[in-house]
């Protein structure tokens, strides 16, 4: 290789003094080589933006609250409510249509005129905490205290800047629908959490978690519910998720001590008794009572509760995950010397939905209790992803970025403009000028030498894929192709897993609540492929509710054909005419419908966008597809006349909110049988006649516009587009708009701007 060069141990030597000459050549950081990365950076850089821009959707919370709902590996919890006739037969918020009790109907009291129709679950999330004026990064542990028609619900909150959990405490009038924020209730100088309230001697007593100070302290309320003092250290043991409660007079405390020799982490609990919750305790004879797999619910989770007089007691499955769910044991035996409980069905259905679902992970806490009216009320925290879960991602994303480094030398190397797979100058023999005692200290060092052997190979192997694997060849070619492909996919995927958030499509909060909608799609039997597509997407989507397929021809599929997380309903429909899509429909049970065709197919956050604008503009058609009517005649044209022009003045209905009410009794009027008679005429433009109905009983605006990041038209792979003629479903559409317009008067003059709102979605 050189005069100056000694071969020692498969590498080189070079002497003190010489110049290290080859040292471009071998260390990849030639001129060509720095060309190289330079573009592959710009290359790899400007496809992750793309990715970024219309695949990847950030954390909804951190964007609403500002300074709170943070990353956290503990979670993103989330606070629901649920009702029922019993205990175990308890339904989320959004679900209570109306139940019997005690022979009569208890209706939902949360259908009102707003656009918050039906109130849904959570009700309480860490933003809610956040724009309080308290950063949160999740809220748990939830306990419920009734104090007439009034609800309070302490909680545990995360402080986003502390890191530490504080009792936080929020008041509901209107049966747990929405709740203000009072603020901090309890705030000590270590972590609390697990906030069990309860009466005793005409006060009221709360007992926290703290274990992290080694004691388990009782307060008392001096000015319910925002302050609190100390009663009363009722025990120095670190003990977890404790709560006390009178049965056959004596008072219970149920607790789990972690700290101890042999403790079961999350597997174990122990029982203490007195006639007092003052104190002194005496410990349960068969203590531990369980120290077991911490799957099988030994850690409390809540309230315990009666019920046709026995005592039930939650505890929590931490088996798969932290707080993976709940289970209830109902208690058969609690003596100071005896106990037994058996495990019973609670009836609450987890969410199939998965991160999509503000609980679809895990659910670790449940308070219910019966109200004086009868009705039972449960508080159940939730969380969208398992412990852990950002950690997780940070390290994969770490992983997949290191993947894309080696994948991009090694696309170097193939091509010539890396010269190895490890640049010599990261060898300890190529670090510069060394003396000669170094040299041999190097050369007798068997950490050293194996370094120089290890650099010495790799390289050598590169040059020997690189003379198997020519660029110049097609098979070249094509392993080079599938080098940047993976490449590509690799760093897409560690800027998501790092930047991305939990990958989830969460819905968008109006005024702290959230609220769900019906999806609507007509459909016929030639297209089957598509609707089992579509039922099979949009049914993960956070607020969707029901999914209701109007079926215009052709024999209906069978229910269980789809794989849907939310009840589907098929109405078959007698004639096969496009007013159907609107028809009044009162088993509706939600104020928004999307009515989507079934051959789109778009991200669900687009999805929760468009709603959350709806449920700000409720009397208005809020969609995806604008589209500008002008023109003398009137012509209908694509929407990129309408960016041309700066303006929409209609919105196509195939892909868009309304109110189901307001909508469908507009359509069905008797003003409106002269345009449906077009619609069935033509067999077309039911949505531009909906438009003119809806401009035609408003003097403002009466629609929005929401653009999705993408859309597919799924009909173009199957050949079973409705409109497959272009140029001829314009012409028909031409001549609705010159006759709805005589019918119903012009919209050529209600022009709406593009990027008018402030949300930036209108662009």
């Amino acid at each position: 290789m050189g005069s100056n060069r000694i071969l020692i141990s498969g590498s080189t030597r070079t002497r003190p003094g010489d110049k290290n000459n080859n040292k471009n050549d071998l260390c990849g950081v030639s001129s060509s080589g720095f060309v190289f990365f330079i573009v592959m950076f710009v290359a790899l850089g400007s496809i992750v933006g793309l990715y970024v821009r219309f695949m990847m959707t950030l954390n909804v919370h951190a964007r609403i609250s500002g300074i709170g709902c943070k990353e956290d590996d503990e979670g993103s919890w989330s606070i629901g409510v649920y009702y029922g006739d019993s205990p175990f037969n308890l339904k989320p918020i959004e679900d209570v249509d109306g139940y019997l009790l005690n022979g009569q109907i208890l209706m939902n009291i949360w259908r009102d005129a707003s656009a918050a129709w039906p109130v849904a679950n959570p009700v309480m999330t860490c933003s809610s905490a956040s724009e309080a004026g308290f950063s949160s990064n999740f809220v748990a542990d939830p306990f419920l205290y009734v104090q007439g028609d009034v609800f309070y619900l302490f909680f545990e909150t995360k402080n986003s800047i502390t890191m530490q959990g504080d009792i936080g405490v929020a008041r509901s009038t209107d049966k747990g629908a929405s709740w203000e924020q009072l603020g901090i209730a309890l705030d000590e100088g270590w972590h609390l959490s697990y906030p069990y309230v309860f009466d005793y001697n005409g006060n009221i007593y709360m007992l926290p978690e703290g274990r992290a100070k080694g004691q388990l302290r009782l307060y008392r309320a001096v000015n319910f519910p925002m302050k609190w003092k100390l009663e009363k250290i009722i025990m120095k043991k670190p003990l977890v998720d404790s709560f006390i409660i009178p049965h056959d007079g004596k008072y219970w405390l149920f607790g789990s001590d972690h700290s101890g020799i042999g403790a079961e982490y999350n597997a174990h609990l122990e029982i203490w008794y007195s006639s007092s919750p003052l104190g002194p305790w005496r410990p349960h004879k068969k203590n531990p009572i369980y120290n077991t797999d911490k799957s099988m619910g030994a850690r409390n989770g809540g309230r315990p509760f009666l019920f046709d007089g026995y005592l039930y007691r939650v505890g929590q499955d931490d088996g798969e995950t932290y707080g993976r769910r709940v289970r209830l044991f109902k208690i058969e035996v609690l003596t100071t010397d005896m106990f037994k409980e058996v495990e019973v069905p609670l009836g609450l259905e987890e969410s199939i939905k998965g991160r999509n679902a503000w609980n679809g992970a895990r659910s670790h806490h449940l308070d219910v209790q019966r109200l004086s009216s009868g009705e039972w009320v449960g508080v159940k925290d939730g969380d969208r992803v398992p412990s852990g879960d950002a950690s997780r991602r940070f390290h994969l994303g770490c992983a997949s970025v290191l993947g894309v480094a080696a994948l991009v030398i090694l696309f170097g190397v193939l091509l010539g403009a890396v010269k190895g797979l490890v640049p010599l100058s990261w060898c300890p023999h190529n670090v510069g000028k060394r003396s000669d005692a170094s040299l041999d200290w190097e050369e007798s060092n068997v950490f050293y030498s194996k370094m120089r052997l290890i650099c010495s190979h790799l390289n050598r192997a590169s040059l020997s894929l690189r003379a198997r694997i020519k660029p110049n060849t097609c098979g070249g070619s094509l392993v080079l192709t599938l080098i940047f492909l993976v490449a590509v996919v690799l760093m897409c995927t560690g800027v998501k897993y790092i930047y991305g958030g939990s990958g989830a499509h969460e819905a968008y909060p109006l005024h702290g609540q959230y609220s769900q909608f019906t999806l609507l799609t007509m459909t016929y039997d030639a297209r089957i492929w598509n609707l089992k597509m579509y039922v099979k997407h949009y049914s993960r989507c956070s607020s969707v509710r029901e999914i209701i397929v109007v079926w215009n021809k052709g024999q209906p599929p069978e229910l269980s054909e789809f794989d849907s997380a939310v009840p589907v309903r098929i109405r078959v429909e007698e004639k096969n005419s496009l007013n159907n899509r609107f028809k009044v429909d009162p088993s509706i049970k939600t104020k928004a419908v999307l009515e989507l065709d079934d051959d789109i197919m778009m991200p669900c956050d687009d999805v929760e966008r468009g709603f959350k604008v709806w449920r700000e503009h409720p009397e208005r058609i809020v969609g995806f597809y604008p589209r500008l009517a002008n023109g003398s005649p009137l012509k209908y044209r694509a929407e990129k006349h309408a960016r041309k022009h700066n303006g929409y003045n209609m919105i196509l209905t195939g892909a868009a909110f309304v109110d189901s009410k307001m909508a469908f009794e507009k359509y069905w009027s008797k003003e409106a049988e002269a345009g449906r008679e077009v619609v069935d005429n033509l067999f077309n433009c039911e949505d531009v006649l909906l438009n003119y109905l809806y401009a035609n009983a408003s003097f403002s605006n009466t629609v929005e516009y929401v653009k999705p990041a993408w859309a597919i038209d799924t009909s173009k792979f199957t050949g079973v587009a409705i409109s497959k003629n272009t140029q001829i479903h314009y012409g028909l559409r031409s001549s609705c708009l010159q006759k709805f317009s005589e019918m119903y008067g012009s919209i050529t003059n209600r022009k709406s701007e593009f990027n008018h709102r402030m949300d930036g979605w209108d662009v």
